[in-house]
């Protein structure tokens, strides 16, 4: 299928996990931090390690590895990101740095080793510095059953 390129730029935050390099929307990100304490929750999906306190709000902290189908890979960092009115601390190995992308648009399905992630997450795939780049979709959203777990630990504490 073809490829159609669109020559708009979009600021983005990289940051890399084992398998390879993703591109966070930079209007999104809050901060970048060193991993906090992450409390397990039950009744979340996989991809969501739990619940850390972030500047006193409780913020659910999300694996991006797993969400690529990739568990188990140690987070050096977490960055925090607004959601909608919420915030949510992605979990990566490292920071490489904020870039401006050239945005390129597909029609072609996502490949085999994106089948396992969200396609509501990823917008589209390409590569930067020879590496594969996955540039997150700026609206993506945890699922309403995440919230409502959060919001329930809430009220307990």
């Amino acid at each position: 299928m073809p490829v159609e390129r669109c020559t708009e730029k979009k600021r983005a935050l990289i940051v890399g996990l084992k398998c390879c390099i993703c591109a966070v929307p930079l209007a999104h990100v809050i901060e970048i931090m060193r991993p906090l304490p992450v409390e397990s929750l039950s009744g979340v999906p996989a991809f969501v390690s739990g619940v850390a306190i972030i500047r006193g709000i409780p913020t659910p902290v999300v694996d991006l590895a797993a969400v690529l189908g990739t568990p188990n890979e140690a987070a050096e960092r977490f960055v925090t990101m607004r959601v909608g009115d919420k915030q949510v601390a992605l979990s990566v190995n490292a920071v490489l740095g904020v870039r401006d992308l050239d945005t390129m648009m597909t029609s072609q399905k996502l490949p085999p080793l994106l089948q396992r992630a969200s396609k509501d997450l990823v917008e589209t795939i390409g590569t930067l510095d020879e590496q594969l780049l996955m540039v997150l979709r700026a609206g993506w959203e945890l699922p309403d059953e995440a919230w409502q777990v959060l919001t329930g630990q809430e009220a307990l504490t």
